[in-house]
């Protein structure tokens, strides 16, 4: 849980700044009026005596105080609030991960597929563990591995068993996922209703098969208010073995993945090496894991505020002074 401050929820309270200002200057005001009458009144004698029984510098410490409370007061009353981040309690994430073929490259060794199932893991392990995570694997079509749930031990397994296939039906696999993230809400929605779901996408190719378009089915999500968090995974020179006298390459096909993220609501990322990757599940877990609530912040300024006020009366009265 962490806080960072953020507007003032009743500014028009700041007028009271002007007071503030006005008793300073009343103050400074009938100090140098008092000392200039002193000064013309008073006979050397009696000035000496005046200025050596005077407490100095204390004598203004009453006056600061209730300057100073005041000043919090008025924060305190201008009702300063918060940004509170806190760990969500419901909400579920669904895992789709490309395993055609061209996932077998090594441009991020030992294989793009392996170092997806290590980055997925620690996503698994670290992410709020109110999260439900499910998990699907896609080629030619898609696969339910892992219907969302808590256990973390079910999903590092899912991912355990994801296997290369032909080819990459996108659309239809974005389609399961939206058709699971709403037959698992139905279930658990309860009074609430159904928890704030994301897909995380991650792929590498271009589509090439399937029966739904991947951008009629980011329409599709973007329409029962599910985002699409798009990870283009891979590098440009990437190289794959398709059982061939030669090697085809596999380049990653960012603008694909970065229009079914616009079309979706979601967000787009590009992961060139292990530790991008990672850190994009990073950015991800702090983006699916916490929520942000405005929060009210005002009791520390009113507190502080109203225990200098007392400590300023309490050292006029020690000081035998009048506040103004």
């Amino acid at each position: 849980m962490s806080f960072h401050f953020g507007n003032f929820a009743t500014p028009w309270w700041f007028l009271l700044f002007a007071g503030v200002g006005a008793l300073l200057a009343g103050y400074l005001l009938v100090q140098r009026v008092v000392r200039t009458r002193t000064l013309r009144f008073a006979s050397a004698p009696l000035l000496d005596r005046l200025v050596s029984s005077r407490p100095g510098w204390r004598a203004h410490i009453p006056v600061a105080l209730l300057l100073v409370a005041f000043a919090l007061l008025t924060i305190g009353l201008a009702g300063p609030t918060a940004e509170q981040k806190i760990p969500r309690n419901r909400a579920t994430v669904l895992l789709v991960i490309d395993v055609s073929l061209s996932m077998k490259s090594t441009d991020i060794p030992p294989s793009r597929l392996e170092v997806a199932k290590t980055a997925a893991k620690t996503f698994a392990d670290e992410v709020t563990p109110g999260v439900n995570i499910g998990l699907i694997s896609f080629a030619d079509s898609p696969t339910v591995l892992v219907s969302p749930t808590t256990d973390r031990t079910s999903v590092k397994q899912g991912l355990d068993s994801m296997k290369t296939g032909t080819s990459t039906a996108t659309g239809d696999a974005i389609a399961t996922a939206i058709s699971t993230i709403d037959s698992f809400g139905r279930i658990i929605g309860g009074a609430e209703g159904p928890p704030p779901a994301r897909i995380v996408l991650m792929s590498d190719g271009k589509e090439n098969y399937g029966t739904r378009k991947s951008t009629d089915a980011a329409d599709d999500a973007k329409k029962a208010g599910i985002p699409i968090s798009t990870i283009s995974y891979g590098t440009d020179q990437g190289v794959v073995d398709d059982g061939s006298s030669t090697s085809r390459q596999v380049p990653v096909d960012d603008k694909a993945l970065k229009d079914i993220a616009d079309r979706s609501g979601g967000s787009f990322f590009k992961a060139a090496s292990a530790d991008q990757l990672r850190g994009v599940y990073d950015s991800l877990r702090e983006q699916i894991g916490f929520e942000v609530k405005v929060s009210d912040a005002s009791r520390p300024w009113l507190t502080v505020g109203s225990l200098l006020a007392l400590l300023a009366i309490g050292s006029a009265l020690v000081l035998g002074q009048r506040l103004p």
